[in-house]
């Protein structure tokens, strides 16, 4: 990579390289000559590839040790696109002719990592960034990093050093793992999504499954299927969709009506067609918001649950609908806010993930300290001042990303030219 410069000439021959032991001790500087992006998850893809195709090297950063972590080591393994595969696609390379409508966790991975070999895509594993902030004095970002080596478990701190910085560690970086009186004293398992992976170990055990989007939905239906006995919290009002409508994919068709018909109209076909097809949700304790599931993605990023089979078992009692929870109790006793009492084994928490970004980016004019998240609403939130950019950060899916990272890669191979 001769973009990457070390900084005082240091070569293969200097100390630096050949003493481990110093090595592990001793910070060290390097320049890069392109972008620094931070975060191989599909978005930092997504914009090393675009970068690629305009010439313009990059240094992906990334804190674990592969890409697109939160896919491999945090998701379920039961987990498949909840949309079709044309609008879940990187720039500039479709998904293989051969993989089904809606690709498997397994296969997603698979398309991930031929792009990045197909572009030549090779983050740097292991380098947590603890701090980045503009030098105005160099007019340059300097991004900390730091890694320990399992050998020594000796940590490495690294500086780069670049004139661009790409932040693409997404909405998903963190676990929310929300605080619930009594956590202490309930006795059995809790555990966050980040951490499932199968019903099969719950098999035969009652679980409270604690959120009602997408994940929360699918799975209780892997409880359901591996013979537990799942329970699912609904503290709000939700949206539940069939997955497919006459015979297309509903996102699909709702990206088409949007062409024709204003946002209103489609949620109101939308509800109707719902209606038809599942029955009245809010029968089963599933309220629907009086905003449209269009209308409130659009204004609030809160994405429709896609049902792929749970309210069948809803329906059937098979998944059991709980309002809130109150407080944890001994015993491995919940005490939901009817002032109802019920014994579980085991709690998972589909509550989400947030952006990391306020925890490490010393900048306060781009993103916002509460969320994380670009102030500037899509689609203009994917470029700050002095060089910094956003990508995966709209609320829009890879389909987001993708527009921002071609958005991105246009505005730096300006200054290649």
């Amino acid at each position: 990579m001769d973009y990457l410069k070390e900084i005082q000439g240091k070569t293969s021959h200097d100390p630096y390289f050949n003493n481990k032991k110093k090595m592990m001790n001793k910070k060290r500087c390097v320049f890069v000559n392109g972008p620094v992006i931070v975060g191989a998850g599909p978005s930092g893809l997504a914009a090393a590839a675009c970068l690629t195709e305009k010439g313009v090297p990059s240094l992906i950063l990334e804190r674990s040790n592969c890409i697109a972590s939160l896919w491999q080591l945090k998701t379920y393994d039961r987990l498949s696109l909840h949309l079709p595969k044309q609008f879940c696609e990187l720039p500039l390379m479709s998904f293989p002719h051969d993989f089904p409508t809606y690709p498997t966790k397994q296969q997603f991975i698979k398309y991930l990592e031929l792009y990045a070999m197909t572009f030549d895509i090779r983050p740097l594993f292991n380098q947590t960034v603890v701090c980045a902030n503009y030098d105005r004095n160099l007019g340059l970002w300097r991004v900390r990093t730091t890694t320990t080596t399992s050998a020594t478990m000796m940590m490495m701190t690294t500086e780069y050093v670049t004139r661009w910085l790409i932040v693409a560690t997404g909405e998903n970086a963190e676990a929310v793992v929300p605080g619930i009186e009594g956590m202490e004293e309930f006795g059995g398992s809790i555990m966050h999504t980040s951490l499932y992976k199968s019903g099969e170990i719950f098999r035969g055990k009652k679980v409270l499954v604690v959120g009602c989007g997408n994940s929360g939905m699918e799975v209780c239906l892997d409880l359901c299927n591996h013979d537990a006995s799942p329970s699912l919290v609904v503290r709000d009002t939700v949206h539940v969709l069939p997955r497919e409508m006459l015979g297309k994919s509903t996102f699909g068709l709702s990206m088409w009506l949007l062409k024709w018909l204003p946002m209103r109209l489609v949620d109101r076909f939308l509800l109707i067609t719902s209606r038809l097809l599942l029955g009245d949700t809010a029968r089963f304790g599933l309220d629907r918001p009086e905003i449209g599931p269009l209308e409130l993605k659009n204004l609030s990023g809160k994405t429709p649950v896609l049902d792929v089979g749970t309210l069948a078992k809803i329906k059937s009692g098979d998944i059991k609908v709980c309002p809130g929870i109150k407080r944890l109790l001994k015993h491995h006793t919940v005490e939901f806010v009817n002032g109802q009492t019920e014994e579980y084994d085991a709690i998972i928490l589909a509550t989400g993930y947030k952006s990391n970004v306020p925890s490490w980016l010393k900048e306060r004019e781009m993103f916002s300290e509460k969320d994380g998240l670009p102030k500037r609403p899509f689609p203009n939130g994917w470029k700050g001042e002095c060089g910094l950019y956003a990508v995966g950060f709209t609320k829009r899916g890879l389909l987001g990303a993708s527009m921002d990272a071609k958005k991105i890669a246009e505005h730096i191979h300006q200054f290649f030219q």
